[in-house]
């Protein structure tokens, strides 16, 4: 190697270093449709359960029905309605948020 001029040599060894470096540089590789949909699980779940919802929903929905109906059939009527809209709801909202979850993991974002 005495006969290699030193530039050079470092030259190959810098050469030699960013080749190295270049997978760990590329894009980061795109998650599976499993792991997306495990994680939009775990966003669907934290979003609420459609039990709570339809708990609020009832609990509005009886005191609307005690105001306006000023009775306790009135009260129960509006609790009933109010449980089915706001479980509805709530189910929708945790759809929502599971195909956005998936939809932004699946575009790598």
């Amino acid at each position: 190697m005495a006969n290699i001029p030193e530039n050079v040599v470092k030259k190959r060894f810098v050469l030699l270093g960013a080749l190295l470096l270049i997978p760990l540089s590329g894009p980061a590789q795109a998650a599976s449709a499993a792991d997306c949909q495990a994680q939009a699980k775990r966003v669907e779940m934290d979003s609420g359960s459609v039990a709570g919802g339809m708990g609020r929903g009832g609990l509005r929905g009886a005191a609307f029905g005690a105001i306006v109906g000023d009775s306790s059939k009135s009260a129960r009527k509006g609790a009933a309605l109010g449980a089915v809209v706001g479980g509805l709801r709530r189910n929708a909202v945790s759809n929502d948020a599971y195909k956005r979850a998936y939809d932004s993991c699946m575009a790598g974002y």
